[in-house]
């Protein structure tokens, strides 16, 4: 059994170790990709041929792993003994993602990078991050200040399921400087990690309508609740134009191709807004990034990316059209969904989606598809720990689905998984779900979810 997660195209060991001095030795050779070749021989140390700057640092990161739980420490280990092996990998999809929403629940800069560290430990690829959203605008806007200052904060948040009439009683806000996201972006490019960006058109846009009510059907504070919020901007040259703006100071924070543009859940949106951000977006030498409702806004950029999250099925219909896709339907890539009916599962929201659920995943159109991404929204995951708990260890188990070759064996995943990565995970302190339920801390007593 290799110890590597997630595992690789091919393993080979004799059942002997040997010392690590340090020796180790990069050679540039033709492949895939992402991809390494990894040996370690009582000889010649460790040896790397790589076919780029990525895949030296993937074989890296399976020499981190090689070394032992130790590894991921912050005090670096003493004497590591390897195992002596040979390991050939690439990636199976390009792009592996993760979202993570920091509009719902903010997620201070320090913990940000953290989960950009995360991502890399587990060779996923892009940060899509949602920024803004009905309940909080997170980008330093230096044009139009009012976004951040009047719509990065919320005077209470609903505690629990809307249905539940609970609230916290308590302000929540923060957004980040646009030099925090410069650092976060130059961060993840040093990890090999692509943030993506998402500013959310025409719905979920009550925090900006806060800030400046003439974009909006209607007015309105910022606002405390979870759901869809009927408020839409409108569609009038003038507030176009303001995003415009608004879309131009975000390209100049994140130099890569893909933009987020959102265009879902807008009832009583109009396609013409989605559709002339995405111009805009391509005049400016970028591609627009959807939720698959953009498909029903009229005629797109043949460049747009769909994300199909309402299933698969919008996916498989964007592909007719020649979009590329991006695969995250709902019921096995929503990592904020309850992880078991048991009682004691935190703020039960969603279908069941467990760590096996996850694994089992397998892409529809895979041969044709960018790849797959793992969601976290956050109207329940209001900490650190909290995102902890949600994403791991089931973004192990996608990490493996969107790299590994395709044949999955579920038992051999589990005894790697708990043998070698859970401790990985608790040297660096991630609070995961452990695999038989919550720890007592972990778990919310009293706090109604709304669970399907």
């Amino acid at each position: 059994m290799t110890p590597l997660l997630p595992r690789p195209v091919s393993w080979t060991a004799d059942g002997t170790e040997v010392d690590f001095r340090g020796d180790f030795r990069v050679e540039r050779v033709a492949g895939p990709a992402e991809g390494y070749r990894l040996s370690v021989t009582r000889a010649d140390g460790v040896r790397v041929q790589a076919s780029d700057a990525a895949g030296e640092f993937y074989a890296r990161q399976a020499l981190r792993q090689l070394s032992g739980p130790a590894a991921f420490r912050a005090v670096p280990p003493g004497p590591v003994r390897l195992p002596v092996c040979e390991v050939v990998d690439h990636p199976r999809f390009a792009w592996r993602g993760a979202m993570l929403d920091v509009a719902r629940h903010f997620l201070p800069k320090h913990d940000l990078l953290r989960y950009v560290d995360l991502l890399a430990v587990h060779r996923l690829n892009v940060l899509h991050l949602h920024l803004t959203d009905d309940q909080g605008w997170r980008f330093e806007c230096r044009r139009y200040p009012r976004l951040h200052e009047v719509g990065g904060w919320r005077a209470d948040s609903r505690f629990g399921d809307r249905r539940s009439g609970g609230t916290t009683g308590r302000p929540h806000g923060g957004h980040y400087t646009q030099d925090d996201l410069r650092e976060v972006v130059a961060y993840a490019a040093a990890r090999h990690v692509t943030v993506v960006p998402e500013i959310d058109v025409p719905g979920h846009s009550q925090a900006a309508i806060a800030a400046h009510p003439e974009l909006g059907a209607s007015g309105g504070p910022v606002w405390t609740d979870w759901g869809i919020n009927p408020n839409v901007l409108r569609a009038d040259e003038t507030a176009v134009d303001f995003y415009r703006h608004v879309f131009d100071e975000l390209l100049e924070v994140f130099p890569g191709e893909v933009v987020g543009l959102g265009g879902d859940e807008a009832e009583g949106g109009d396609g013409r807004f989605v559709r002339r951000i995405a111009q805009h977006l391509v005049a400016r030498g970028r591609r627009p990034f959807g939720w698959d409702e953009v498909l029903d806004a009229g005629p797109l950029p043949a460049s747009t990316v769909v994300a199909s999250w309402r299933g698969e099925e919008p996916g498989l219909r964007a592909l007719e059209r020649g979009h590329d896709v991006v695969m995250c339907p709902e019921e096995h890539l929503y990592l904020d969904y309850r992880q078991s009916d048991h009682p004691d599962e935190p703020i039960p929201v969603g279908t069941v989606t467990t760590l096996a659920d996850v694994y089992r995943y397998e892409p529809a159109a895979a041969d044709r598809v960018l790849g797959a991404q793992a969601n976290l929204w956050t109207e329940h995951l209001d900490s650190p720990r909290r995102l902890d708990y949600a994403a791991f260890p089931r973004l192990s188990a996608f990490a493996e689905v969107v790299w590994s070759p395709p044949d999955r064996d579920e038992a051999e995943f589990l005894a790697r998984l708990t043998e070698h990565h859970l401790p990985r995970l608790d040297a660096l302190g991630v609070e995961y779900r452990p695999l038989d339920g919550p720890r007592p801390w972990q778990a919310l007593p009293g706090v109604p979810g709304f669970p399907r």
